[in-house]
């Protein structure tokens, strides 16, 4: 049996509970102040606990087989997350998070999209079913009722 930690389930599971967590901690944190200082704010935050992974694994090497392209791609990715948290601080600042996280999780349908467009990934009926569901299920849960 796989070790836990080596299974990308495990980390995806992680990933899904710490956004859920993102959307509600951030749906208070976000009162009272501009979203834009709030998202700069948890950027800092991200930024620090970061550096001390870094520290406190001794990763803190420049990768030597990282190509131009690999900086660019990262650069566009960081670009990306930035104005993702920017729209969803915005975003949380008006609306319910019950109602604005479902909208946000539709990155899933986009990137299945995205990766089937670009990145010339195959995808099956099944895959296909799931991401209309997945799509449909995030407006059915932000519909007010």
């Amino acid at each position: 049996m796989q070790n836990l930690t080596t299974s990308w389930q495990f980390w995806a599971i992680l990933s899904a509970t710490f956004a859920a967590l993102t959307a509600v901690f951030a749906k208070v944190g976000v009162t009272g102040v501009s979203p834009d200082f709030a998202t700069f704010f948890r950027t800092g935050v991200v930024l620090a606990a970061l550096a001390l992974l870094l520290t406190v694994t001794g990763q803190w090497a420049w990768p030597e087989t990282a190509t131009p392209r690999t900086w660019i791609f990262l650069t566009l990715s960081g670009l990306a997350t930035g104005a993702s948290w920017l729209c969803y601080f915005r975003a949380l600042q008006i609306g319910d998070a019950s109602m604005v996280a479902p909208i946000d999780k539709l990155s899933v349908v986009m990137v299945a999209l995205f990766a089937v467009a670009f990145l010339g990934e195959k995808l099956s009926v099944i895959n296909w079913a799931g991401i209309a569901m997945i799509g449909g299920g995030a407006v059915l849960v932000a519909m007010k009722a």
